[in-house]
């Protein structure tokens, strides 16, 4: 989509599984209109701490737009996590964007929202397609919103078997990356292609980092407990053969 409209993508590797926000900035230049954030990562759960996002920010020319996907903000732990929402009356141009599809449960209505200043709001307005969000997903989300005792206990859920599973997988000898998202990465003992395809014969479904540049790593998504221990048992099979 960025090369149908004649812009040129710059992409920065990560580093330590982390933004690398000085490599960015290094590749900021006059042409630099918009920069791409994605806290937490996906797909490596990693958070930009409060203090360097906005080193980043203040670093970054008054005209670049600073777009922050923080579709997984709601599984944050960390305190120090900012917020797009604190700077959206601050001197640089920043965008915040959220999803109903991940903590509140509606992937299938394909409904997310922008934070963003007014003006900003109003030049996206004058080329979205029109009728962009139906009814019922407009109505699913006002619905999610007005439900805050479901996403307390969808975070919690997710709190609670994430340590479960980092404490199996310490007792498996099995390494992984914590996370501030429900997912995490996991570490093979072998080609991560591989492991998927052996983790599928036994039910169980996974994603493979090797198209991300990680082909020792696969990724998992947090289940409800029952769920978490088969895939215990799966990677038990699998990663011990």
């Amino acid at each position: 989509m960025i090369r149908s409209s004649g812009a040129v993508p710059v992409g920065v590797p990560l580093k330590s599984y982390s933004a690398d926000l000085d490599g960015m900035l290094a590749c900021v230049n006059p042409k630099t209109r918009l920069i791409f954030l994605t806290n937490p990562h996906n797909p490596t759960g990693s958070l930009i701490s409060r203090e360097p996002l906005e080193a980043f920010m203040a670093a970054l020319p008054a005209d670049v737009v600073l777009v922050i996907d923080e579709a997984y903000i709601e599984f944050v732990r960390d305190r120090d996590c900012p917020d797009s929402i604190d700077y959206l009356n601050s001197d640089k141009i920043v965008v915040g964007l959220r999803t109903f599809s991940k903590a509140y449960g509606l992937a299938g209505l394909r409904i997310g929202y922008g934070l963003m200043p007014s003006y900003l709001a109003d030049l996206l307005n004058r080329v979205r397609h029109p009728f962009n969000v139906n009814s019922l997903a407009q109505a699913g989300a006002i619905a999610a919103l007005e439900d805050e005792d479901f996403l307390t206990q969808t975070v919690a859920l997710v709190y609670d078997e994430l340590e479960f599973l980092y404490t199996a997988l310490d007792d498996l000898g099995i390494e992984y990356l914590e996370s501030q998202a429900n997912f995490f990465l996991i570490r093979g003992t072998k080609n991560a292609d591989e492991i998927f395809e052996d983790l599928l014969k036994q039910g169980v479904i996974v994603r493979s980092m090797s198209s991300y540049g990680y082909p020792d790593f696969i990724r998992v998504n947090v289940g409800r407990h029952h769920e978490n221990l088969r895939l215990l048992e799966a990677l038990e099979v699998v990663l011990k053969k």
